[in-house]
């Protein structure tokens, strides 16, 4: 658990947006800890291309937003940069003008980490290569890179990085580590990822494979996540790929279908410092009853990470965590009173899962 304070921060950065298809609200809270290490980034309508326009997308199919949340350890170095450029990092991708998202956001991501490893560790990263790739004998010669100046600079923290594009009835949602989005299907949540942890076993493999070890469920017994961005100091093996690391930022993505006409309402992101606290469905049927109520998305973005600040500095350290969280609610092209209505149906499994205190 981090270096907490006596008491906790919560003045609470908060910002809306809201276009015809889209209502979004953001809010980060500091908490107990010592600083604020998250960032988020949140755009309703990126353009196709990179040196294009966002407004000369406009049509629905075409129309890309772009939401993210990252949450940073060890200083904000790795979690600031990501939010100010993955998006463009990703538009950059030749499989986003293809419309290959999937790809496009695959190698954005490991690109990303590769330029913040030569720009904040002083020199260039493993190289991303297929899953049947070796390397090369020249590589094998210098394995670790153990000169301490270098070590000392790599040294510059790291962040988890959860990142969703969303273009016609599609989402798509790139996670690396432990931040989490969960979509709300008429009250039901449907996780959109899932954490990477040392005991994972293919996680675990991966580690062990790259010469580290899981000790007290974290990576050398240090790190709780088993891939971030940043976190250099376990990147350093020049015999294997980016992805082969004992920490790696190959982002796992899936893809869903939303069904925005019958029971889809909106997205949750957030930081573990939220689902740390709250179940995925705890989390959702708070937001949703809410909602139907018709509280505006910012004022349930704040209200919900007092409900998950912890009263005192607890020894679990649940709680006491910087929070970050955005809600992303359909529209649709439909008004503010059909999506509060919407949220308002019943939920298939009945009221039992409600959250309302």
């Amino acid at each position: 658990m981090g270096q907490l304070i006596s008491g906790p921060v919560t003045f609470k950065d908060t910002k809306m947006w809201q276009n015809s298809q889209f209502m979004v609200a953001a809010s980060s809270m500091q908490g107990w800890r010592v600083r604020m290490e998250d960032a988020y980034a949140c755009f309703l309508n990126l353009p196709s291309l990179l040196n294009e326009s966002a407004s000369s997308t406009s049509s629905r199919s075409n129309s890309t937003a772009y939401f993210a949340v990252f949450d940073g350890h060890g200083g904000t170095k790795i979690s600031e940069y990501a939010a100010s450029n993955l998006h463009t990092k990703i538009m950059a991708q030749p499989a986003y003008a293809q419309g290959d998202l999937v790809e496009a956001m695959r190698s954005g991501v490991l690109k990303l980490d590769a330029e913040m490893q030569a720009k904040f560790a002083g020199h260039s990263s493993p190289q991303p290569t297929s899953k049947h790739s070796s390397a090369t004998s020249d590589s094998l010669e210098l394995p670790y890179l153990e000169d301490a100046k270098l070590l000392s600079g790599m040294d510059v923290g790291g962040s988890t990085c959860i990142a969703l594009l969303l273009r016609g009835n599609c989402v798509y949602c790139a996670n690396c580590g432990d931040s989490r989005a969960v979509l709300s299907r008429q009250g039901l949540a449907e996780a959109l990822s899932v954490d990477h942890k040392p005991t994972m076993v293919s996680e675990w493999s991966r580690i062990v494979a790259a010469g580290g070890w899981v000790a007290a469920n974290r990576v050398n017994g240090n790190l709780a996540l088993s891939r971030a961005l940043g976190d250099f100091v376990y990147k350093r093996n020049a015999a294997l790929a980016a992805e082969e690391q004992i920490v790696s930022a190959e982002p796992d993505i899936t893809q869903c279908e939303l069904r925005l006409a019958e029971t889809d309402e909106f997205i949750v992101i957030g930081c573990d410092g939220i689902w740390d606290v709250m179940t995925n469905q705890e989390v959702i049927s708070y937001v949703r009853s809410r909602l139907a109520n018709g509280e505006s998305p910012d004022m349930i973005c704040e209200e919900l990470m007092m409900h998950c600040l912890a009263p005192n500095c607890n020894p679990n350290g649940l709680g006491c965590d910087n929070m970050t969280v955005i809600i992303v609610c359909f529209l649709n092209g439909g008004t503010l009173e059909d999506f509060k209505e919407r949220c308002s149906r019943q939920c298939p499994i009945g009221d039992a899962i409600d959250v309302t205190s």
